[in-house]
């Protein structure tokens, strides 16, 4: 339940600022964002601030902002329609009721003609049979009404296909972007608490029962020595220990303006390319800057970015395969791993999968913001757009392959586990 309860609160967080990234940039461009979503599904929660309906959804696996103009429009009013027309106080339609006219009697009730609710935003149409054609003018910010509920029109010039190249492209960019802040963020909150790594000599956090704190070392001294090894940075340390696996070493160290020496011996365990190293259960030392801190952390996300590209480089090479992938069985079994470490691995796991998921959704494969940002770019250089249907086109084909793909990683996900 612990790792579910994470799992919510970390990718509702992930996903939070990758849309609001979207949110901000379109509304930034002059975009009407109908709905704000965290989750799919059905609806538990709603709230309306101006044009934007924020909604929380059932399934916590995704989100998105629905922007005008990138789906086709809800509600199409067509010739030989009766609908009901609601005015403001400068005679512009606030209002078009597509049903249930009933339950608003104060609504003047016409028979569509025609209707362009784009760009000259009118409506003209018959009062009664055989009567008079009148021209209705609508207010920018109408709504349709249907089944009660209100949908604002929205106007050529409000639409997403409407806007610059540029407009455009920082509206889909912005979402992965906006991980990288995040990952950032979370990485300064995390230094700020067990501070920033240093190559000082010095032991920082001891592990209870491993070979240092069962030998009377203690976090805070510095290593002078290492039997007759000078020692002066912490990369000198680990790499004495780590070269001499099940061995008793002589450390000699300064703690409180004295010198001691203290007998050590290593343990031996598997390293990452299965060599046996020694290791004594010592953390590197931190010191703790706000600057620094802040600094440190845009570099952690460079170094974590240039990671993943450099994983993508070696699947893409077949240097690794498809079995070496996670989805979210695996991410959700390593998280449940990573829970058992604390609070302050939770925040590092966190920066790494925002980092990824913005990484994934840059990548130019259909269906993602990726390939969304790939068909502008084509378009930038053709100096027209690529046909809709062809576009729509090729992101179900991206997302058929896209969900294969998640199919294919998910079985490897649970032969790991289980098998």
């Amino acid at each position: 339940m612990e790792t579910f309860i994470v799992v919510v609160i970390m990718f509702g967080l992930l996903i939070s600022f990758h849309e609001f990234g979207h949110l901000i940039l379109a509304k930034r461009a002059g975009i009407l964002c109908r709905e704000y979503a965290i989750g799919f599904g059905p609806k538990l929660f709603s709230i309306k601030k101006k044009e934007t309906v924020y909604t929380l959804r059932l399934l916590p696996i995704g989100g998105f902002v629905r922007m005008a103009g990138e789906d086709p429009e809800l509600i199409e009013i067509k010739p030989g329609h009766r609908v009901g027309l609601i005015f403001n106080s400068h005679d512009l339609v606030s209002k078009i009721i597509i049903n249930h006219t009933e339950k608003y009697p104060e609504a003047k009730m016409i028979t569509v003609d025609d209707a362009d609710i784009e760009k000259d935003l009118v409506i003209r149409g018959y009062e009664q049979e055989d009567g008079e054609k009148f021209t209705y003018y609508l207010d920018r910010k109408a709504d349709y009404v249907v089944d009660e509920q209100a949908y604002q029109i929205a106007p050529i010039d409000r639409q997403f296909g409407s806007k610059s190249i540029l407009d455009r492209f920082l509206t889909i960019f912005a979402g992965p972007f906006m991980n990288f802040i995040l990952a950032i963020i979370i990485f300064i909150v995390l230094y700020s608490i067990q501070g920033i790594p240093t190559d000082k000599p010095v032991l920082g956090k001891l592990v209870q029962g491993d070979p240092a704190s069962t030998a009377g070392l203690h976090q805070g001294d510095r290593v002078l020595k290492i039997n007759d090894q000078s020692i002066d940075t912490w990369k000198d340390v680990m790499t004495y220990v780590s070269d001499h696996p099940k061995e008793s070493l002589i450390f000699t160290i300064k703690r409180d303006n004295q010198t001691k020496q203290m007998n050590v011996v290593t343990k031996e365990r598997k390293g990452n390319k299965g060599a046996k190293e020694g290791y004594i259960g010592v953390y590197q030392p931190t010191e703790k800057s706000f600057l620094d801190t802040i600094t440190y952390s845009f570099k952690q996300t460079f170094f974590f970015i240039k990671q993943e590209l450099l994983a993508i480089k070696m699947l893409i090479t077949g240097t690794i395969g498809l079995n070496q992938l996670s989805g979210p069985v695996g991410i959700y079994n390593m998280t449940g791993q990573v829970v058992k470490h604390g609070f302050l691995m939770v925040l590092s796991w966190a920066a790494l999968l925002s980092i990824n998921l913005g990484i994934v959704n840059l990548l130019p494969l259909p269906a993602l913001d990726g390939g969304r940002l790939l068909f502008i770019i084509v378009e930038a250089l053709r100096g027209k757009p690529v046909d809709p249907k062809r576009e729509s086109l090729v992101h179900f084909i991206g997302f058929a392959f896209l969900m294969l793909l998640m199919i294919v990683v998910t079985w490897n996900d649970i032969q790991k586990i289980f098998l």
